[in-house]
């Protein structure tokens, strides 16, 4: 059976993927402009990696700034099957502690309509089912990993997505507390979304930095706590994306690949042409 390609998407911290053969630097165009920086592809154990910073080198790019829609793409273009998110969250609650793993299964959108969330429209109509909205084969292997590299790690939990850049006011925290969300960042949507519609697997290791404003007795969520942890969980990440990527290459028996397949709404003799050929990458293998 053919290995899939594994890509990395980097976030708060996490610049570089270490351990990687046979490096290259790609600069890529997409139908959607060009995503964050330029991706390095390389070889981690056997396995053909390809790796992308969501903020860019430098950190230079707002949560609402990241080109989702081109990075998903520059993905697919690379021939990337699987994602692997490693993203700073706040932990919503007591017993996720930072330095703790989440892997979460589910998804609450709060952002502000600023992100392009799909790559339908202009003469196309989709939808894809994403009330699953991680691969569960993979946020398996991940929390697999994790547990193998020593790391403390809650399986499952609901990640809530706030358009940032600020962080939450006390009374926003208390009340997404109250909607039962376990923990908050700035960019996994629309990624995820973006990544179910370009059928690739997607699922996100959630590295715990703070407690957000919300946990009287410990200090407010700020850039120099958040750093300070990242130090140390970035370690663990990269520990765990090690661990992880044979196993996510040598299998893909989830439905991801085939998210598409009964999407389509449009009558595909009307598609637009601009349209068709801006999307060929995704639909051909249907139309």
């Amino acid at each position: 059976m053919a290995q899939a390609v594994i890509g990395v998407i980097g976030g708060s911290g996490l610049y570089e993927i270490e351990g990687l053969s046979d490096v290259k630097q790609v600069e890529i165009d997409t139908p959607f402009g060009k995503p964050s920086d330029a991706l390095i592809t390389g070889v981690l154990d056997g396995v053909k990696m390809v790796f992308l910073p969501r903020h860019g080198r430098g950190h230079r790019l707002l949560p609402s700034e990241v080109p989702y829609r081109a990075n998903i793409h520059a993905m697919k273009q690379l021939g990337v099957e699987r994602i692997i998110s490693v993203s700073a969250v706040g932990s919503m609650r007591e017993e996720i502690v930072p330095g703790h793993i989440v892997i979460p299964d589910q998804f609450f959108d709060r952002t502000q309509g600023k992100r392009a969330s799909t790559f339908f429209g202009e003469g196309v109509v989709g939808h894809v089912q994403f009330a699953d909205p991680v691969c569960g084969d993979l946020s398996a292997i991940l929390a697999q990993a994790a547990t193998e590299v020593g790391a403390t790690v809650h399986q499952g939990g609901t990640y809530i997505c706030i358009e940032g850049p600020n962080f939450s006011t006390r009374a926003e925290s208390n009340i997404y507390r109250s909607w039962g969300v376990d923990i908050i960042g700035m960019t996994n949507l629309p990624e995820a979304r973006l990544a179910r519609e370009a059928e690739i697997c997607y699922a996100t290791v959630a590295l715990a930095t703070d407690y957000d404003c919300w946990f009287e007795g410990h200090d407010d969520v700020s850039v120099e706590a958040v750093l300070a942890t990242i130090k140390q969980n970035v370690a663990t990440a990269r520990n765990i994306i090690k661990a992880a990527a044979g196993l996510a290459a040598a299998t893909r028996p989830c439905a991801c690949e085939s998210a598409l397949q009964y999407a389509i709404m449009t009558d595909c003799t009307q598609l637009p042409d601009a349209t068709r050929d801006r999307l060929a990458l995704l639909l051909d293998k249907y139309l």
